[in-house]
């Protein structure tokens, strides 16, 4: 198997194995045994089990990243139009829903880690989320006029209320849809981020 090819592998055994059993539960032997490779060739891409981990958690957490650039990319490009804003807040949701959905319990990973002990690894372990915030944050600001720290915090309890969620969908049995979910709680967010905007914000 090509490299890449072997990594991308591994890195997928590593994803479903972390997910289930924990970071703590789970050992290189494991992700050998699982990938159907040797353990000089399990090192030789991963010098050790957390630099896998965080690989998995830099993988998954691009991809939210991902989703959430997308969803605000109209906000940022411009112009805005009446009914952008609302539009851009479902997307958000949307994001978080349509993430957990795909990535399943390795959500968790991003979401409940149970390597958090340690600052830096928290730290890589909560960018995904914390980059998220920061890029809504900014659409926030714009349209709110509110400075800087009010909007990080508001940036941020907009993501947990859309990664909870989505979340509770994952694991509760019954729960909504996944477009009646980002309808649901699109709505709920959209009614309180309408209720900042100011009053001589411009649409084009």
């Amino acid at each position: 198997m090509a490299k890449q090819a072997r990594r991308a592998q591994v890195l997928r055994v590593a994803q479903e194995l972390f997910a289930g059993d924990g970071f703590h539960h789970v050992s290189m032997d494991d992700i050998a045994d699982r990938a159907e490779v040797s353990k000089p060739v399990l090192y030789r891409h991963f010098p050790s089990k957390l630099d896998l981990y965080l690989a998995v958690i830099d993988q998954r957490g691009q991809a939210l990243v991902d989703a959430i650039e997308t969803a605000v990319e109209p906000i940022e490009r411009g112009p805005v139009q009446p009914g952008d804003g609302r539009d851009v807040v479902m997307a958000i949701v949307r994001a978080y829903v349509e993430f957990v959905d795909g990535a399943g319990e390795s959500s968790t990973l991003l979401f409940e880690s149970d390597v958090t002990h340690d600052a830096d690894v928290r730290t890589r372990v909560e960018h995904a989320t914390t980059e998220a915030a920061r890029r809504i944050a900014v659409v926030l600001e714009d349209v709110t006029g509110l400075p800087s720290g009010s909007t990080a915090m508001l940036a941020t309890s907009l993501t947990a209320m859309a990664q909870v969620a989505a979340t509770h969908r994952l694991r509760v049995a019954g729960a909504p849809s996944a477009d009646e979910t980002a309808e649901l709680v699109g709505r709920l967010a959209w009614g309180g981020v309408a209720g900042l905007i100011r009053p001589d914000f411009e649409y084009d």
